[in-house]
């Protein structure tokens, strides 16, 4: 791969050409929301809207999040998040936070926990209505090795870009497989248990230095908004100047990263079909249905509305009583329909109803 020069690095180092290397962070613009592009009423943890960014949670805060189109400058959206529950003292073990995982296998030619790990730079503009001290953190897959870096929101409701350099960690355990490689998270308020101090050190028990002690509250506010987008990484030391330009991906080939982790399937409600398959009994339709990108793990299936589907067999067409998956593969599923009245044999494919757009939920997510 070629390598070229991005104006004025700091150390001399050299960063990966932008029009050939793939970003490390995935969907990084907000662009891919499989999901949805707004949730209200969230008080747990997980993937709410944006593909590839968690929502990681334990205060007593209720929040609403959503794709938004308020964006610096290039950008087209943002990951905004509006407190609608204060909690004005998030304390012992509790924390709010947003976080994406770099899966092992992206992050194994960094190199780290050994003595050739690579320097990194993370990159991102935010805004918020809170300002003050906030935290960037890193962690190992155990989050028994965390790194903590502080950065200021300067001024209420104005968008800001963040760039922070990192030595890579010659210490600890650091996956190099398809698991969590390098969990990436922006802290919104840390109770006084999970306090540590800038730079990098051993967490025992493990998850226990996630911010230091000047991190502010975010939750503590109603109507509170904190908003996320561009964020990069980049193998090098650069400041805000010499750091290369965001590297937008196509819609395709974004999408197609973020549904290695996660896919929804869907139709568009017009009698469109999922897959094939036989008639396994009278009362069961077996269906095969395929994924459009490898997973990178067996996936968990969730099915929408039983009623949505239609199992058509020849001239004969009903609505399963259920849906169940098995074989899950790294390339597909079989789909089993409880149904009734039809013929050992015959073949088969599964549909929406024609008037409604059924979904498949394919999670392997980190």
């Amino acid at each position: 791969m070629a390598l070229t020069l991005h104006g004025t690095v700091s150390d001399n180092t050299v960063a990966l050409d932008r029009k050939t290397a793939t970003p490390l962070i995935i969907n990084g613009d907000m662009a891919i929301a499989q999901r949805g592009t707004s949730v209200t009423s969230v008080s747990t943890s997980g993937y709410k809207i944006i593909d590839r960014f968690t929502y990681v949670r334990n205060s007593d805060s209720v929040t609403t999040h959503e794709q938004s189109t308020d964006s610096p400058t290039n950008a087209v959206y943002s990951y905004k998040i509006t407190v609608t529950t204060a909690d004005s003292t998030v304390d012992g073990t509790q924390y709010d936070h947003l976080r994406h995982i770099v899966e092992g296998l992206n992050s194994a030619f960094l190199k780290w926990g050994t003595s050739d790990a690579k320097t990194i730079t993370i990159s991102f503009w935010v805004k918020s209505s809170v300002t003050g001290t906030y935290c960037l953190g890193l962690a190992n897959d155990d989050f028994d090795r965390q790194y903590i870096k502080e950065y200021t929101i300067n001024s209420a409701n104005t968008w800001e870009k963040k760039t922070i350099s990192i030595t890579g960690d010659t210490t600890g355990t650091w996956k190099t497989d398809n698991d969590r490689g390098i969990n990436i998270y922006w802290s919104l308020a840390i109770g006084s248990d999970l306090q540590g101090v800038e730079g990098w050190q051993s967490s025992s028990p493990a998850g226990r230095k996630m911010a230091t002690s000047n991190q502010v509250n975010f939750v503590g506010t109603v109507s509170a908004t904190f908003q996320l987008t561009l964020t990069q990484l980049e193998v090098g030391s650069f400041d805000s100047n010499s750091i290369p330009a965001f590297q937008f991906e196509d819609r395709g080939t974004s999408l197609a990263r973020c549904q290695r982790y996660f896919e929804k399937i869907t139709t568009s409600g017009g009698g469109d079909s999922f897959g094939a398959g036989v008639c396994f009994s009278a009362t069961q339709g077996r269906v095969d249905i395929r994924y459009s990108t490898v997973k990178r793990a067996n996936a968990t299936i969730t099915f929408g509305s039983a009623g949505d589907f239609l199992l058509q067999a020849g001239n004969k067409s009903q609505a399963p009583t259920s849906l169940s998956s098995a074989g899950s593969s790294l390339h597909g599923f079989f789909c089993h329909t409880a149904n009734t009245g039809f013929t050992i044999g015959h073949g088969c494919v599964l549909l929406d109803n024609s008037t409604t757009d059924a979904t498949i939920d394919a999670s392997s997510e980190l």
